[in-house]
């Protein structure tokens, strides 16, 4: 039971932002302000699919792509959930993403959604004990980057590119420049068309004032942007778009800011 194809294409409910302690928030939430009708769209379609993939995790306790259907509906219904009950959904899908790969251990779904609770659980605890979890979602991505580097539209590299962008540096945590942009550029090469990965990738170089590559990968997210639209479409990219457009719209007032003071002699 469980076995899935590798590669499989995951629709995302939400923006699905990983987050850590001490507000590093991994998959920032920025550009047109959602209304609150379509915020609470969004929260309750999320809150629908929790509970219909708890009903059927309960119902089948050892079916691994029940556990990884259910850890990524955890991951998901915790985004737009009251604060008090974040830890809560995330520590199921802890529970069901450590089910999933003990059950499937060579799919990469299971790892892939226990990172990305253990994020979510981070942030809700803001200390030490929050921070520690940085290093067992590293692990946890990593491994599920070599079961599968295309899972997600390449989601554990975009996991780990924005993991080493936002957390403190070493000997604090796993924080460092170099593996951002490799693991960020990584996320692009492997699924280009996808929106959040050179979204990821636009905003470290705005962070980092990368003048060379800006106006390279803004443009090319630019003339990506009009076929992206078609591809990812419906409901279920409703609320993606929200988050992608946002952000898209001050990664160009920024990066206009930055290559236009570089082009001032």
């Amino acid at each position: 039971m469980g076995a899935i194809p590798n590669s499989v294409a995951l629709p995302r409910l939400s923006v699905g932002g990983l987050l850590l302690p001490c507000c590093l928030v991994l998959l920032l939430m920025a550009g047109p302000a959602r209304s609150q009708t379509n915020t609470s769209a969004f929260a309750a379609r999320a809150e629908k699919i929790y509970q219909a993939e708890k009903q059927r995790f309960q119902a089948e306790p050892t079916n691994s792509v029940a556990a990884w259907q259910f850890a990524r509906a955890c991951f998901d219904w915790a985004e737009f959930a009251a604060v008090p009950q974040r830890a809560a959904i995330a520590e199921e899908g802890i529970a069901a993403g450590r089910q999933a790969t003990l059950r499937a251990p060579t799919i990469a779904t299971g790892h892939y959604y226990l990172a990305m609770n253990l994020g979510r659980l981070a942030d809700t605890k803001r200390n030490l004990s929050g921070l520690r979890m940085v290093n067992e979602m590293e692990s946890v991505f990593k491994l599920a980057a070599a079961l599968d580097p295309k899972l997600d539209f390449a989601g554990p590299d975009r996991g780990l590119g924005l993991l080493h962008l936002q957390a403190p540096g070493w000997p604090i945590s796993v924080g460092s420049k170099s593996k951002a942009r490799t693991h960020l550029q990584r996320a692009v090469e492997l699924a280009p068309d996808y929106p959040d990965n050179r979204l990821n990738l636009i905003e470290a170089l705005l962070k980092w004032g990368d003048k060379k590559g800006l106006p390279r990968e803004v443009a090319a997210f630019e003339a990506a942007l009009p076929e992206a639209r078609k591809k990812f479409s419906g409901e279920d990219w409703a609320a993606s778009w929200a988050d992608w457009d946002k952000r898209w719209n001050r990664a160009q007032k920024k990066a206009r800011e930055v290559i236009g003071a570089s082009a001032k002699p």
